[in-house]
């Protein structure tokens, strides 16, 4: 029987696990995020410390993992806005789950976590994010939910001299 999963903010002791995971995710999925493994895979795990919000626990800017047993096999992070006039705004940014973790519930507890952690956020109104167009498995979990699409940036990333589109989607909490 496996290990049971939990999902909890993600710590300092947990920066090398997150740098793994993310590398891992860059190779498998270029398409899926904006930023380019190679360049990544050369950074130290601690340039990811600020994506935790350990400096700002309260301010609604975090880093959630789930884990299974004690191996980190998904992620995402909440980018909040601090300018005054956007900062009723919440980024979801860096969704991943790892590979032998999928169509587990994995992507649901993490959303469904991120959702309700953004819910506490003194201020924070709206969540936005960005997936590729043909990521037909995340835009069905956003879509469940609650998030709509309000738009396609065309060409929004250029893999292998391949562009792919992003849809923009928004949960008003």
């Amino acid at each position: 029987m496996p290990d049971p999963m939990t999902v909890r903010a993600l710590a300092a002791t947990d920066l090398h696990a997150y740098k793994a995971l993310r590398d891992t995710m860059l190779a498998a999925y270029p398409d899926a995020f904006t930023s380019d493994a190679a360049a990544e895979a050369i950074k130290p795990a601690s340039v990811y410390a600020s994506r935790f919000g350990l400096e700002r626990p309260e301010d609604g800017h975090f880093t959630l993992g789930a884990l299974q047993g004690v191996r980190l096999v998904g992620a995402i992070t909440c980018d909040r806005e601090q300018r005054s006039k956007v900062r009723h705004i919440g980024h979801l940014v860096g969704m991943m789950v790892a590979a032998e973790a999928q169509s587990r519930g994995v992507g649901r507890a993490l959303l469904d976590a991120f959702i309700d952690t953004a819910r506490r956020c003194d201020g924070l109104e709206m969540l936005t994010l960005t997936v590729t167009s043909t990521n037909r498995a995340a835009i069905a979990l956003y879509r469940q939910a609650d998030f709509e699409r309000f738009g396609t940036q065309r060409r929004a990333i250029k893999v292998a001299g391949r562009y792919h589109d992003k849809d923009h989607m928004v949960l008003m909490l």
